[in-house]
């Protein structure tokens, strides 16, 4: 069994080597990453860092203030696209990808397809974004298959809701531009009928809404709370076809954009339909509500969802000394029945850096969290690109500001993963030692994640609660659990304070059960796998196992069995 490493990466960003960007530049100021920049070298590079899978975000058109006139695609009007590049998730045409990525614009399609033959030739996997719940404004496809409508082609305009409709109208309301005065361009954007907002705005929306994109209407009716699934909604018969669309290009699975603003029926009725016709195929979802995680696994059909509202919020509140590493167990114990099912992560686009001075200042601080969210069970891990690089994210790149996070609205080359990539051998000469030593430890740990049965498909046992607060045991720095299966048992004990931790850990007679692993009252030489160091240790439920961990970092100690 393989555990699923993702590595995200925007092509615009990621293969931009222009040196100096002007905030808010246009793409001919600030250039733009290609398809073709994602190299056999750079995914051999990616591959190496432990990589099973490749997260391409933002490849399919979307909404944008540049112009491809001569191709069929004009400007957006500018009040409605956030920043310059504009958002890839507000979708222009989802049958086509995105222009700005291709080096001849005519072959973008062509282009997108050998990127994902060149990344499964490279032994790695595809994941693209399927956003579900909304559009662009300007949404117009010029690339569907012959007999498919397009969003809204057949609506009834003068209904709020209509079961065929594919969007919500609220009649003479305004749009105007009351977004920016900056974005107002000589002719003010206006919409009529006007059409509800993405992020459900039955109003003129604001520009903290998500003014660039229309929701899609799913059978629900907002105003009276009605779900009319029967007959199928035109809108489920159109994303099936899209998702149909995708599948038939090569791609191994979806990351599915804010799935909880879009009815588990429609997921249960199209995600089997799916995997039936392309086995195989992974589904993640995006999602914030842990109440209605179990449905969309059982009845939606999902394979993993996000993990935010839990491990990721309480090891970033560990990290930053706002909570006790006592809180990871109680996290964990909440999606017990459905650990495997959750994707862990540290960083993505939505997220701020954790060396940004809005997380943690320092990207060295996040490795015990690292180590856990990468080892905790076997469910699949996440990294964006620059992570593994100690990416900042303090650029004032335009739209998105200084915020701690990689702009995904604007044209912008991202520091790190320039010097990484290099002349294009990635061989990141170009990295301070500081950035190697970083890159190196991630690489390390995601392979063995995958070299080691443990952590691929191992179980699970926490040691908190053998191990209550004491001199020897700092619960509230100190995590500790064993993953293991019938050949391998791995001890991981991670310190999350700023010094080295002395600590005695106990492990309990029923851990040994639990694994089927017997015990000894001699001592015994381990290996500790991060550091390659062997160690002398007394492993049984009465002695207590005698560890000097690292700052902000951890050990795995494999136990012969």
């Amino acid at each position: 069994m393989e555990k699923i490493i993702i590595y995200q990466l925007l092509p615009r960003l990621f293969g931009n080597s222009t040196e100096t960007c002007v905030p808010g530049g246009t793409i001919e100021q600030n250039g733009c990453g290609k398809f073709n920049d994602i190299t056999p070298k750079a995914l051999r590079a990616i591959r190496g860092l432990g990589a099973t899978h490749v997260w391409y975000t933002g490849v399919i058109e979307h909404t944008t203030r540049t112009s491809y006139a001569g191709h069929g695609i004009p400007a957006d009007h500018p009040a409605t696209v956030k920043g310059e590049a504009g958002s890839p998730y507000a979708i222009k045409d989802y049958y086509d990808n995105d222009p700005d990525l291709a080096v001849n614009v005519e072959k973008r399609r062509e282009e997108f397809k050998a990127l994902v033959d060149r990344t499964h030739k490279a032994g790695l996997k595809v994941i693209m974004d399927f956003i579900p719940n909304h559009v662009a404004r300007h949404y117009h496809s010029d690339n569907m298959p012959k007999g498919t409508y397009s969003f809204g082609e057949h609506d009834e305009t003068d209904k709020f809701f209509a079961g065929h409709n594919n969007f919500y109208y609220l009649g003479d309301q305004s749009y105007g531009c009351n977004i920016d005065a900056k974005d107002c361009a000589e002719e003010e954007y206006s919409e009529t009928p006007l059409r509800a907002t993405g992020n459900d705005c039955f109003g003129s929306p604001s520009r903290n809404d998500w003014y660039d994109t229309v929701k899609l209407n799913y059978g629900i009716d907002y105003r009276t709370g009605n779900r009319q699934f029967s007959p199928v909604p035109n809108t489920w018969v159109k994303m099936l076809k899209i998702l149909q669309y995708w599948a038939s290009q090569g791609i191994d699975g979806f990351r599915c954009d804010m799935v909880e603003m879009t009815p588990v029926e429609f997921w249960g009725w199209a995600v089997p339909k799916i995997k039936e016709q392309f086995p195989g195929i992974v589904f993640i979802g995006e999602i914030y509500q842990p109440h209605i995680y179990r449905s969309f696994i059982k009845e939606g059909g999902f394979d993993y969802l996000y993990d935010k509202v839990g491990l990721y919020d309480t090891l970033r509140g560990v990290m930053n000394g706002q909570t006790s590493a006592n809180n990871i167990s109680y996290t964990l114990q909440s999606t017990a029945d459905i650990r495997n099912h959750m994707l862990t992560f540290l960083e993505n686009h939505d997220e701020q850096r954790i060396a940004s001075d809005f997380f943690a200042a320092k990207a060295e601080r996040a490795l015990a969290a690292l180590i856990v969210s990468a080892t905790i069970d076997s469910q699949p891990f996440m990294l964006y690109a620059g992570q593994e690089l100690g990416e900042r994210g303090m650029d004032k790149e335009g739209y998105s500001g200084v915020d701690g996070r990689t702009t995904i609205f604007d044209y912008w080359s991202v520091d790190t993963l320039r010097r990484w990539k290099g002349n294009g051998d990635y061989t990141g000469e170009s990295l301070t030692q500081e950035e190697k030593n970083l890159q190196a430890f991630y690489s390390h740990l995601l392979r063995l994640c995958n070299s080691e049965e443990a952590l691929a498909s191992g179980q699970y046992y926490g040691l908190q609660y053998a191990n209550p607060h004491s001199d020897k045991y700092d619960s509230n720095h100190i995590f500790s659990y064993l993953r293991g299966t019938e050949d391998e048992l791995l001890l991981i004990v991670t310190n999350f304070s700023d010094t080295a931790n002395e600590c005695e850990i106990s492990i309990p007679e029923e851990a040994f059960a639990y694994f089927g692993a017997t015990y000894s009252n001699k001592s015994q030489t381990v290996k500790e796998l991060l550091s390659g160091n062997t160690m002398e240790v007394y492993l049984n439920p009465i002695d207590k196992v005698e560890l000097t961990v690292p700052a902000n970092n951890g050990m795995i100690i494999k136990i012969k069995r």
